[in-house]
């Protein structure tokens, strides 16, 4: 029965994650609180299931062209070093000072989010104004 409440949360995670939402955002809570996972196992669980999503989705925006590769050399080989320094340095932080790390996150997060919805409402309440 357990193993059927994995597949359910894998597949939630991954239509929030198809989405644009973020999986991990919904994937992390799920296994940490509800499911008591490991932090540190929900981060590793997270970026392996980040890392089959961003392959397909990497397939998917070169075939359609969304990909300049002129400059990728320069944005991969930074990105590839702090994933590796991240990780380690993942290693050595308690857990539970990763979870107040990932919830404060979280929090930073909800608020930017916040502040975009209300600034696209009052950039289209001036362009109505701007209409008339």
């Amino acid at each position: 029965m357990i193993y059927v409440i994995y597949v359910l949360v894998g597949i939630i995670s991954g239509i929030f994650g198809g989405l644009g939402m973020g999986g991990g955002t919904l994937l992390i809570p799920i296994l940490t609180i509800f499911l008591g996972f490991d932090q540190k196992l929900s981060q590793g669980i997270n970026l392996l299931s980040f890392l089959v999503m961003a392959i397909f989705s990497l397939i998917i925006h070169y075939k359609n062209g969304y990909i300049a590769t002129k400059h990728l050399f320069w944005i991969i080989i930074p990105a590839v070093i702090s994933s590796v320094l991240g990780a380690f340095a993942m290693t050595l932080i308690p857990s539970k000072i990763l979870k107040m790390i990932f919830g404060a996150f979280l929090c930073v997060l909800a608020v930017i989010e916040f502040i975009k919805v209300f600034k696209k409402d009052k950039s289209k309440k001036n362009e109505k104004i701007a209409k008339k």
